[in-house]
């Protein structure tokens, strides 16, 4: 393990949906039950030199469009020194669903870049991107499963352009569970292709974590 970027007492905020969100508005506050504790323990057993504030504004069911409702309050108001957002499965089934206000790729795209540039002119903090996922490998062309798979790519394109431009961090969290899957069955991770159990998250968290010490 390199050495973590973010440094003693700085702030780290984590934005995005139910899988960001993970209960950390009920029993589980303030970070959740999923990776955003899993990486500040992690963070805690690997650097127990830093001391550093976690914030968690994930929702549950949140697309591109709902962040943009919100981010002056729940991302740039709280001034962080990093910020992670993660977002866009909400996004993509909405559309593929044919929602009359679903999230197309272009819509996504815009959206994206309007919410970093704006991150960039209001606190310019590093910013981690993490790829939406979706842990499947069925590529039959008959369920919905694949079509998923067919279209995501879309998304994920967005993604990686934004790491391009913004010269983000990128965490590769499609591919690392397509890689995974290649090994195992997708209940090791999930009992859907969506939302992680805590083995999920735990490889969510490990690889956040090997993004920010590289």
């Amino acid at each position: 393990m390199g050495d973590l970027c973010i440094q003693d007492g700085q702030k780290i905020l984590f934005i995005g949906d139910s899988i960001t969100d993970c209960g950390r508005r009920g029993e589980a506050a303030p970070l959740g039950n999923g990776y955003v504790r899993l990486f500040a323990e992690l963070v805690m057993a690997y650097y127990p030199d830093r001391d550093i504030n976690y914030i968690n504004t994930g929702i549950g069911g949140n697309r591109i469009t709902d962040l943009k409702g919100r981010w002056h309050e729940d991302a740039l108001d709280h001034k962080p020194d990093w910020l992670s957002i993660k977002i866009g499965i909400n996004d993509l089934h909405s559309h593929l669903r044919g929602d009359p206000n679903g999230v197309t790729p272009e819509i996504y795209a815009e959206i994206y870049e309007e919410l970093l540039d704006k991150t960039k002119k209001k606190i310019d903090c590093p910013i981690i991107l993490i790829e939406p996922f979706y842990m499947s490998r069925d590529t039959s062309g008959q369920t919905f499963q694949s079509q998923v798979l067919d279209i995501l790519p879309e998304y994920l394109k967005t993604v990686h352009k934004m790491h391009q431009k913004y010269k983000t961090r990128l965490v590769r969290t499609h591919d690392m569970f397509q890689e995974q899957l290649l090994y195992r069955d997708p209940s090791t991770f999930c009992q859907e292709p969506v939302h992680p159990n805590m083995t999920g998250h735990l490889l969510i968290a490990v690889e956040v974590l090997k993004t920010l010490s590289a």
